[in-house]
């Protein structure tokens, strides 16, 4: 039998007899307010990203939409609220009435007959690649990861989003008005997203929902560590957690040095004015003035995209999309946000999240998730179908999201399925609550919650008229409307992007 040394034994019995010790306090850190303008508004220097009145203005204005009437349909609201033989009435983008009423229609209104069918707000996906992983799938044109570092905090999805994806018309025809379009998951901090109106165009800015927020995209767990294990990246989640901690101190310390030469301008401001207004007053009396060399003006420190990026996301000015399936590491992801003071605005497929529900619903934490999708990789094995239901009864927001060109097709069937499933255990999920997993919930996720997401008057005008129940895999969307545009219409055929009209006449 193994026995320990006498020196240890009777170490042991001395410390058993030893009163505890009370805990360490922990030690001070500074406190930053990265939450004030970072530079002298005399300053042309970048300031964060704020969303601004005049940018909800132009998510509900869009001028050059045709009034529209619906008449007789059924209409989900996803407010709670249904109108059966209802109208809903559009002008110029947005929606000016819902209900049986009494109402006005504007004169020269195009009305579409809604009898025996159901009308929705639009489908939002809060998790998308098309655009920049475009079809057909090629290597020239695969912008969605930007694996060159862990952290690539300055790209942005914009930059590589290419509008006449063949995919966004498909997408559109399954009732998809809205798409926050991300990164990879292949970095730690991949870089921006891009919040798009789904139609197709000529450039990004042609199809940006207008005044969306800045979004951010982040992953854990067995994507980094697979792509930076041999790259000198992290091997492990100790190293991705440490590689996590050790960006935001850094962007921290960035922040310091700002504020630092904030201050130092402040008072070389204060300094050349007082010189200049006793300059001024020597030479009103008549004297030679005084003339002293000023100091010269504080430099400001180089201008890092990836710090600031991160340092907008500590000033609580960016929307934090963390990919992450495991419940310990979306504990472990919440710690970090806590620790460096800023807050995530929902975990992406979180398979995981029914095991720590409380903590998300605590921090109002939102999941995207899906139906039925698990068991494709280790740390995605312990997923449920009655994760949204268990998420969505708790009090939390759920979305189902696609991740998939082929999922985003049929989103309104994701939600169905995850419905039957909370259904047949005993969770008490409405069907408006499914409905805003698709619609409502994504909205808020994406920060344009108060101009979308539901039908409401005086919001945006997305919305779908389907032929039937939108829970039925037998429905189709047979009109989708975006800002009061009619994007598409299933009786006319799904409309090409140019990319396929340049193709389709080869041969002809």
């Amino acid at each position: 039998m193994h026995r320990r040394p006498l020196w240890l034994a009777v170490a042991l019995v001395a410390a058993c007899a030893q009163k505890p010790r009370p805990p360490a306090a922990p030690a001070a850190r500074p406190e930053l307010d990265v939450r004030e303008p970072w530079f002298d508004p005399e300053d042309d220097l970048p300031r964060g990203v704020r969303r601004s009145a005049a940018d909800r203005a132009a998510a509900l204005t869009n001028p050059r939409a045709a009034a529209i009437v619906i008449r007789g349909a059924k209409v989900l609201t996803a407010t709670g609220a249904v109108h059966d033989d209802a109208t809903v009435v559009l002008d110029k983008g947005q929606i000016t009435f819902v209900g049986t009423g009494a109402h006005d229609s504007p004169e020269g209104a195009v009305v579409i007959d809604g009898k025996g069918k159901v009308v929705t707000p639009g489908i939002i996906d809060a998790h998308s690649h098309i655009g920049v992983y475009p079809s057909p799938n090629a290597r020239a044109h695969g912008d969605g990861n930007e694996a060159t570092a862990p952290v690539t905090a300055q790209a942005r999805a914009e930059y590589g989003y290419w509008p006449q994806d063949p995919q966004i018309t498909r997408a559109l025809a399954g009732g998809v008005t809205t798409a926050l379009i991300l990164p990879g998951s292949a970095n730690l901090i991949g870089g921006r997203g891009f919040t798009v109106q789904m139609k197709p165009g000529v450039t990004a800015d042609d199809v940006a929902f207008p005044g969306a927020p800045p979004t951010i995209k982040m992953a854990c767990g067995e994507n980094p560590k697979r792509n930076y294990g041999d790259k000198g990246g992290p091997q492990t989640r100790m190293g991705e957690y440490a590689a996590f901690r050790a960006a935001f101190a850094e962007a921290a310390s960035y922040v310091a040095k700002l504020r630092a030469y904030q201050r130092a301008r402040a008072i070389w401001l204060q300094k050349r004015d007082r010189a200049a207004e006793l300059d001024a007053a020597e030479t009103k009396k008549g004297a030679a003035a005084s003339w002293v060399k000023p100091e010269p003006a504080p430099e400001p420190p180089p201008r890092d995209l990836k710090l600031e990026s991160l340092a907008e996301v500590l000033a609580g000015e960016v929307l934090v999309q963390i990919h992450c399936y495991k419940a310990p590491e979306i504990a472990e992801m919440v710690e970090i946000a806590d620790e460096y003071g800023f807050a995530i605005r929902s975990f992406h497929h979180a398979l995981e999240a029914y095991k720590v529900r409380e903590l998300l619903v605590e921090h109002e934490i939102a999941i995207n998730t899906w139906a039925d999708w698990w068991g494709f990789k280790l740390e995605a094995f312990d997923g449920i179908p009655e994760n949204a239901g268990l998420f969505t009864e708790s009090g939390g927001r759920a979305t189902i999201h696609s991740d998939s060109s082929i999922g985003i097709q049929r989103l309104n069937q994701e939600a169905a399925k995850a419905l039957a499933a909370a259904k047949a255990a005993g969770i008490a999920v409405t069907d408006d609550q499914a409905l805003r997993w698709v619609t409502a919930n994504p909205a808020w996720v994406l920060g344009i919650d108060d101009v979308t997401g539901t039908l409401e008057v005086g919001k945006r005008a997305d919305l779908v008229v389907w032929s039937g129940d939108p829970f039925s895999v037998y429905s189709k969307a047979e009109v989708v409307i975006v800002g009061g545009e009619v994007a598409y219409r299933r009786a006319e055929g799904r409309p090409e992007t140019d990319y396929e009209l340049g193709n389709s006449a080869v041969g002809k």
